[in-house]
């Protein structure tokens, strides 16, 4: 996807340099700045502080952190605590521990001269195979759009929460693809960007990267959504998720749930688009699904441009309150229409999932 007009993925590697390149999220909108990730702890820093956020690109991260393991130190035990420490760094994703399990699967018993270029194939595999489920959830998502506009034959207005934009990927994104197969394809959209408090990745990351594709969008405060449902001006919703376990429920951003209820009230279609990479198939109640708890700074402190264009970070609350700060809520699959995947559009449902993954 571009970023003023040139084309780029979020993470690549630089073998001249030894070094894993990203675009630093932490710095958009208001910077654009590419990161070296030179060092395990670099990789695990990038996750924590959500220099790269989003499922897949986490995963892919923790896929080429284990490279720059390999790198830093040629050894299967330090290899085995990098990757220990890379699955702690963010417990909810499961695409974090899905990719390392996958790379230390491919690394064990692997001669050491030949452990790096294995490393490294399987973590660009990573990267490609993303880039090719969320094109095809594009594609998939894509005929939802288009039936929706046959009927209406007017713009088709999309809600979506926090990014799940192709800076969540490697490339496309999940709720995004559909959104940019339609743009591309002439369809008018139109899309609803919920801010996303605390840490405004709809406003920051989703706008931005919609406005450099040119897809006209609005953003609204996150409790915006239910007025724009019941007056008729949000034909779907699309959301990304970090974690769906095999009954179709859910975990996603802060505040999807909210919007799930509103969509189910007011008969909105209210979709989820996921790699199957994002499937946690072994758990079966959503209540066993770690919910991560960050810093409450990100709570009480908002960043921005002042009048000289630096970047400034301000207290808005009272210094004695306290806050929390809840990463993620579960959204119960009977409130879904949906799940749009790399294989198809399927019930949110066990035997859903199965007709799709056998």
């Amino acid at each position: 996807m571009k970023i003023e007009g040139k084309e780029y993925q979020t993470i690549w590697f630089d073998k001249k340099n030894q070094v894993v390149k990203i675009i630093d999220q932490t710095k958009l909108p208001h910077q654009f700045i590419i990161k070296d990730l030179k060092t395990v702890r670099d990789a695990i820093n990038a996750i924590k502080t959500m220099e790269v956020r989003g499922a897949p690109l986490i995963g892919a991260t923790a896929a080429y952190g284990l490279v720059l393991a390999i790198i830093e130190n040629n050894d299967q035990t330090f290899l085995k605590k990098s990757s220990e420490d890379l699955i702690s760094s963010r417990p909810t994703a499961i695409n974090l521990k899905w990719a390392v399990d996958r790379m230390i699967k491919k690394l064990s018993r692997v001669n050491s001269d030949q452990i790096l270029n294995i490393a490294l194939n399987e973590a660009k595999e990573i990267c490609e195979e993303d880039i090719k489920f969320c094109e095809n959830i594009g594609l998939n998502g894509l005929k939802i759009i288009e039936e929706i506009y046959n009927k209406k034959k007017d713009i088709v207005n999309i809600l979506t929460h926090c990014n799940a934009g192709w800076l969540a990927t490697i490339n496309w994104g999940t709720a995004t693809s559909p959104i940019y197969h339609a743009h591309k394809k002439g369809i008018p959209v139109h899309v609803w960007v919920d801010e996303t408090r605390p840490r405004n990745q709809g406003a920051n990351l989703t706008s931005y990267e919609l406005n450099e594709e040119e897809v006209p969008n609005t953003i609204i405060a996150d409790n915006t959504g239910g007025i724009l449902m019941q007056r008729g001006e949000v034909d779907m919703c699309i959301v990304g998720t970090d974690r769906t376990i095999s009954t179709g429920d859910f975990a996603n951003k802060i505040g999807t749930y909210l919007k799930a209820l509103a969509a189910k009230d007011n008969n909105v279609p209210f979709y989820v688009a996921l790699p199957s990479s994002t499937i946690d198939w072994e758990t079966k109640d959503f209540k066993n699904i770690p919910i991560e708890e960050r810093n409450s700074e990100e709570l009480t402190h908002v960043e921005g441009l002042d009048k000289n264009n630096n970047v400034e970070k301000v207290l808005i609350y009272p210094k004695k309150s306290k806050a929390m700060n809840l990463a993620f809520d579960v959204t119960p699959a009977k409130y879904v229409t949906g799940l749009i995947t790399e294989k198809g559009v399927c019930d949110a449902s066990t035997e859903g999932l199965k007709k799709l993954f056998k």
